[in-house]
């Protein structure tokens, strides 16, 4: 597992991993009525309040530059310590040890029949490697972390599913899948503000499950600068890796956008964009987003590594879904032996309830090397309450492997950019995109049917060539699409679908061409 792994991901943890001051009532007898509503309690106090900065109480052992990545590294819980082990139950716990980049360690709470019990830090629970020192004067530190264990391939191995680890940082993995993109609870001024702000997970409770539970259910306490708010997270792994979010966030100050279920994810190149230097086709956790707005349209915008930082919006009322999808999930596109990109999970955001007006926003920014992270997707309400009052939203999260959400009619296979064999010479702003269509309505049609490709451009383009025509190779249709771009210095938004006669057949193809990098 990548510890860092993305430039946000280690700004997240360098500038805004923070702790918080945690009440008087941080080890708070919760009784038997510990609920949502005991964390949203706390939430709410730390909104009234003053944000208090952390504190650094980690032994300088542990801190940089003195404690290095390698040494952190080098630290493994002990599988046979795992929370649970002893009783035998479906789920486990691990834990991560604090230090290095993690300086502000997290609460970590059992919850059971109601009751609260602290999980203490025991350095027992380590095995240190090659690092030295005495572990016992540690005392109770705290964890940077955990992750969550359960037999999710297999009956006889218990497959780690989800981790907790970095500001409000988290992912999961569905049967068959590998770790690649994250979420977070939160995304505060990601674009639009003077700075972005990384909200931190401060304390956790997690529900003791029963021998024969199927889920398992996460509390967490969310506060920085000019946020709090109150998690609640149910882990179902599977098939399709369900986590179902409850939220309850209370602004301190204004924001300028406020982010709901960010996903981040890396593109580096593909099929849209090479890179003439890697034997690789392709190098991506996610190759588009998609969005089901909420009059039904579906969307999917292919990522792109742009020269410069680029933002998408997609304006609707109660969106029925959005994500940041790996939908090519052949081997032979990536031919990546280690990285396996094909098995990168999908992530897809099914919203419950109303969520009213917003916009599905896409940041997209310039990568050189794989290992950071450069595409960040979420929510942005249109209204937001007054500072101290509460915004309540819950949504379903959909880590998916084998059966990715796709349209009911067909969707966008693949799209490629780049010309094949021209008798004249192609100018330097022209621009060509064959993108190949597949679903069920399209092998449903009669191979003579007229389809027609509806393609749309901005201003700043002019539409040269459009065609469809049946592949007879490969089974649905493809669309060649061809255009001008009048001024480099802008980029050109793009659109195309498919219709018949009567109905429209496919997915919208949504694309932003960047500006010509200077």
């Amino acid at each position: 597992m990548k510890l860092s792994g993305t430039v946000r991901y280690s700004c997240a943890l360098r500038l805004w991993a923070l702790g918080t001051w945690l009440l008087a009532a941080h080890s708070l007898a919760f009784g038997q009525g510990f609920s949502f509503d005991s964390v949203a309690a706390l939430a709410h106090r730390l909104a009234q309040a003053p944000y208090k900065p952390p504190v650094r109480s980690l032994p300088p052992a542990l801190l940089k530059p003195q404690f290095t990545y390698d040494q952190h590294r080098d630290i493994r819980f002990r599988p046979e310590r795992a929370l649970w082990r002893a009783q035998g139950l479906p789920f486990e716990m691990m834990f991560f040890h604090p230090g290095w980049l993690f300086e502000f360690p997290v609460t970590i709470n059992e919850v059971e029949a109601g009751k609260v019990r602290h999980i203490a830090f025991d350095a027992r629970d380590f095995d240190y490697g090659r690092n030295e020192g005495s572990r016992q004067a540690f005392g109770d530190i705290g964890f940077a972390g955990f992750r969550v264990h359960y037999p999710l391939n297999n009956a006889a191995y218990k497959d780690e599913v989800a981790v907790f680890l970095g500001a409000s940082y988290f992912r999961a993995v569905a049967r068959g899948a590998r770790y690649g993109m994250s979420a977070r609870a939160l995304a505060i001024d990601t674009v639009g503000g003077q700075n972005e702000e990384f909200p931190r997970f401060v304390e956790f409770w997690v529900e003791r499950p029963d021998a024969n539970a199927k889920t398992l259910t996460i509390y967490a306490l969310l506060d920085s600068p000019r946020a709090s708010g109150a998690y609640r997270f149910v882990v179902t792994p599977g098939d399709n890796t369900t986590i179902l979010v409850q939220a309850r966030v209370y602004l301190r100050a204004p924001v300028a956008t406020l982010g709901v279920a960010p996903l981040t994810s890396m593109f580096f190149s593909g099929e849209n964009q090479a890179h003439e230097d890697d034997f690789r086709p392709e190098v991506h956790d996610s190759d588009g987003l998609g969005v089901q707005t909420g009059q039904g349209e579906w969307i999917w915008r292919p990522l792109v590594n742009p020269p410069a930082l680029t933002v998408s919006s997609f304006a609707t009322t109660n969106p029925r879904g959005f994500g940041l999808m790996q939908r090519d999930r052949s081997y032979v596109h990536y031919e990546d032996l280690e990285a396996r990109y094909e098995l990168r999970p999908s992530v897809w955001i099914e919203p419950i309830g109303d969520w009213g007006d917003g916009r599905i926003e896409l940041v997209q920014f310039p990568i050189i090397e794989e290992t950071d992270d450069n595409a960040v997707a979420y929510w942005v309400p249109a209204k937001l309450p007054p500072p101290g009052q509460a915004l309540d939203l819950s949504y379903r999260m959909w880590w998916q492997m084998k059966s990715d959400r796709l349209p009911p009619q067909a969707w966008v296979m693949q799209s490629r950019r780049g010309h094949g064999y021209m008798r004249t010479k192609v100018g330097p702003d022209e621009f060509q995109f064959v993108l190949d269509f597949d679903g069920p309505a399209l092998r449903a049609l009669d191979p003579k049917t007229v389809v027609d490709v509806v393609f749309t451009v901005d201003r700043n383009a002019e539409v040269l060539y459009r065609n469809a025509q049946p592949n007879d190779v490969a089974g649905g249709w493809r669309t060649t699409l061809r255009f001008k771009r009048l001024d480099a210095a802008k980029p050109v938004e793009l659109r195309a679908f498919l219709k018949t006669s009567n109905e429209t057949v496919s997915e919208t193809w949504s694309y932003l061409l960047p500006a010509r990098a200077r």
